[in-house]
């Protein structure tokens, strides 16, 4: 039995993905700040834990209570209240960077014990498109015309950081995945995508086994070429 965690797992994206691992087998652990609103992911069969990505703390009760893991899904993260230049502040990128790309290591970080311990240890990060520079310079794409400036960094940071700790943990299978514009509550729900749609390469990265790519950036289409 394949053990898994998911972060940010109750609700859109995350939700989704709880869902489909459930339904090919995976036994789920569904990460969330706030267990009291984690009904959804509780009724599909997932075992709910408390981790908020930037309380170290939590992170650290949440794994004490987690005996096996196979696979993690870092999923969680925040788009910020900055979404242009006139509203950039300091505070404002420090804080979409610190549940973005250092939630990811603190998380990632507290997992490897277990994950060393696996059979098939797979790390998928869940990045965006508008990490991506070619899309975002590119018109046409549906990342070209998105101002924001912390979400984009802290995205491109986790497609950097992925490749690192691949290169880093040559025995893992560890990959970043874009949703692609998907309809969830981050955008009003005005994505083109359904959640199905914005976590095909989610669970396919998840489901690799010990053959699989490493390193590598995924959208549903398959491997976004550099």
């Amino acid at each position: 039995m394949t053990t898994t965690l998911i972060t940010g797992a109750n609700r859109s994206l995350g939700l989704e993905t709880a869902r489909r691992l459930i339904e090919a087998g995976h036994t789920v652990y569904a990460g969330v700040r706030n267990p009291d609103d984690a009904a959804e992911v509780r009724a599909l069969g997932a075992t709910v834990v408390r981790i908020d990505v930037t309380d170290q703390s939590s992170i650290d009760e949440a794994f004490a209570s987690i005996p096996a893991l196979d696979v993690l899904v870092n999923n969680a993260g925040v788009l910020g209240t900055s979404h242009g230049v006139d509203d950039l502040t300091a505070d404002a990128m420090a804080s979409v960077l610190d549940a973005n790309v250092t939630g990811i290591v603190r998380v990632t970080q507290a997992a490897l014990p277990l994950l060393r311990a696996s059979g098939n240890p797979v790390i998928v990060n869940v990045a965006s498109g508008v990490g991506w520079p070619r899309f975002l310079s590119t018109p046409g794409h549906d990342e070209f015309p998105v101002p924001s400036i912390p979400y984009a960094a802290s995205k491109a940071a986790v497609i950097t950081l992925t490749v690192q700790y691949a290169k880093n943990l040559p025995g893992f299978r560890v990959n970043v995945s874009d949703p692609g514009y998907t309809a969830t509550d981050f955008n009003g729900h005005s994505g083109h995508q359904t959640v199905t749609e914005g976590t095909d390469a989610t669970v396919a990265l998840a489901l690799l086994g010990p053959d699989g790519p490493t390193g590598e950036f995924h959208n549903r289409h398959g491997r976004v070429d550099y």
